[in-house]
């Protein structure tokens, strides 16, 4: 998938760990886990803004778009 999720290098800036954010953004750790681990297949708008409220950043600071490379025919 063309979209990485760095939530976890933004949450090491910061110094937060999966607890804490979890508890500050009212989202289970499950779920948390899912998008630490770059494995979400969406996300919801409210929870992007309450992360970055919690983290104190840009949605740009934890979503990045990387080009997929194309397969060879």
């Amino acid at each position: 998938m063309p979209i990485i999720i760095n939530l976890d290098v933004m949450m090491a800036k910061r110094k937060k760990g999966l607890t804490e954010l979890a508890g500050e953004v009212d989202i289970t750790l499950a779920n948390l886990s899912i998008l630490k681990n770059n494995k979400a297949k969406a996300v919801r708008l409210s929870t992007l803004d309450a992360i970055c409220r919690a983290l104190n950043c840009q949605p740009g600071d934890i979503l990045e778009y990387v080009e997929e490379e194309e397969t060879e025919q």
